[in-house]
């Protein structure tokens, strides 16, 4: 289950160079990225980072190139490049340096706009931009093991991106135990609270056990694009969302209404009925973001989460994915803002990920370092 972008954006091809010009890099090649890269430093009048003009660098000539195309001798755009074209760029060379790779098709700068918010899910601080603090938004790839892929994507602060580095998803679990256990309750830069978020978020992309993702709480609703890989978290997220928008009550009811009448319709409503009066709280929270905090927070409440348990018990992953699917064929995953649920098929959730060489471009990721490591370094 997944919620994906359906529009494409196609990217201009470099022209053959003519003449006396330097043959074309091969396609697919490391050097023929780096010239297509370099092209569109060009095309959008940006100079490319200092560490890649060296005379024999494939992205220099490709930024040359694309300059000569039009006649300039210094680059020059008709509009300024967005923050997002210059976002599109930095996450280009990120995965050309480090043999990521990077599915450029689906991730555009129109898809990074997609994906901006105003505040790190994770921190809940507000991001600055470019100012070199450990609050700037960054732009991270969710599952370590997978490449810069629609769906992969989510952008947090420099901080939690950094803390986040190259663990799994059980590892930001256990580092919330740790944090929780600690005198000043941080770990490697959280606190016990953000890496609980940090986990669920990491889950999100992690294939798992039915079971095992039928077990943790909402902590974070998921990110706009994020793709959801296990349909029981799909399912939560929309019983979730229902209280984000008017008329939640009578939509509580149509989805209910998609459930066998008895046992497992009953267990669905105590969820639901204990989700209420956290979103309310004595008051009807007005401000979009607060509403949505409340939320993520009323799941760490046990009775809570041992409803959801037992509610989940009664299906199996299948049967979770079928009810999302009918939910949204319901009218029942939108939200405000124009939210839709849209629903990809397994094998096509991942494409473009690059999960078979570990989300590089060829099989040659590095070995992680054990957890315990970072524990004794933290």
């Amino acid at each position: 289950m997944a919620q994906v972008a359906l529009a494409l954006a196609f990217d201009d091809e470099p022209e053959l160079p003519r003449g006396g010009a330097l043959p074309l890099p091969e396609p697919d090649s490391p050097e023929r990225t780096g010239f297509e890269l370099g092209w569109d430093f060009a095309r959008h009048g940006l100079v490319p980072p200092a560490e890649h003009l060296g005379g024999g660098c494939p992205l220099r000539q490709g930024w040359e190139a694309g300059l000569a195309s039009t006649g300039q001798r210094a680059p020059r755009a008709s509009r300024p490049a967005s923050r997002h074209v210059r976002k599109w760029l930095q996450l280009r060379v990120q995965a050309w340096r480090r043999g990521r790779s990077f599915e450029g098709v689906q991730v555009t700068p129109h898809y990074l706009a997609q994906i901006d918010t105003a505040v790190c899910p994770v921190t809940r601080t507000a991001f600055t931009h470019a100012s070199g603090a450990d609050t700037d938004a960054s732009v991270d790839r969710v599952h370590n093991g997978a490449g810069y892929a629609a769906g992969n994507l989510a952008v947090i602060s420099l901080r939690a991106n950094q803390a986040k580095a190259d663990l799994r998803w059980d590892e930001a679990r256990l580092m919330a135990v740790l944090a929780e256990q600690r005198p000043g309750g941080m770990a490697d830069g959280l606190t016990a609270a953000e890496w609980a978020r940090m986990a669920v978020l990491m889950s999100f992309v992690t294939p798992l056990p039915h079971e095992v993702a039928a077990s943790l709480p909402l902590l974070m609703l998921p990110p706009n694009r994020l793709r959801l890989l296990n349909p029981i978290q799909g399912l939560q997220a929309l019983v979730t969302r229902l209280l984000l928008q008017p008329g939640y009550a009578a939509a509580s009811q149509r989805l209910a209404e998609l459930l066998p009448a008895g046992e497992v319709r009953r267990d669905f409503q105590l969820v639901f009925h204990s989700l209420l009066p956290r979103a309310w709280d004595a008051v009807r929270e007005r401000d979009p973001l607060r509403l949505r905090q409340r939320l993520e927070d009323a799941w760490r409440d046990g009775a809570l989460l041992r409803r959801w348990q037992r509610f989940a018990r009664h299906l199996d992953a299948a049967q979770a994915e079928a009810l999302v699917a009918r939910a949204a064929r319901s009218g029942l995953g939108g939200g405000p803002g124009g939210t839709v649920v849209q629903l990809h098929p397994t094998a096509q959730a991942t494409e473009g990920w690059a999960l078979e060489t570990g989300g590089y471009i060829a099989s040659r990721a590095p070995v992680p370092r054990p957890l315990a490591h970072r524990v004794a370094q933290a």
